[in-house]
């Protein structure tokens, strides 16, 4: 599943260099997660990042539009970052 961000967010830009995948950017109003790049850490860490970096809680969650299994995931780790 690929991480959503929620109005809660502040925009302290706290998540957006931590991010590996570079999935996060500034949208319209507040931080944005990319659904196409965002593996949710796998590959990287043990767990989200942008969810440890983020000084308010429960503002980064799973995005119920984006269901990935963990093996979805790392098959986009792969692609995003060891191309042949």
């Amino acid at each position: 599943m690929a991480l959503l961000i929620t109005h809660k967010c502040i925009n302290c830009d706290m998540c957006e260099p931590e991010c590996p995948n570079q999935a996060i950017s500034m949208g319209s109003e507040i931080y944005e997660i990319d659904s196409d790049r965002c593996t949710e850490c796998v590959g990287h860490y043990d767990k989200p990042t942008c969810q440890s970096v983020c000084p308010i809680d429960n503002t980064i969650i799973i995005n119920p539009q984006h269901t990935e299994t963990n093996e979805q995931l790392w098959d986009k780790f792969v692609v995003l970052h060891h191309t042949v």
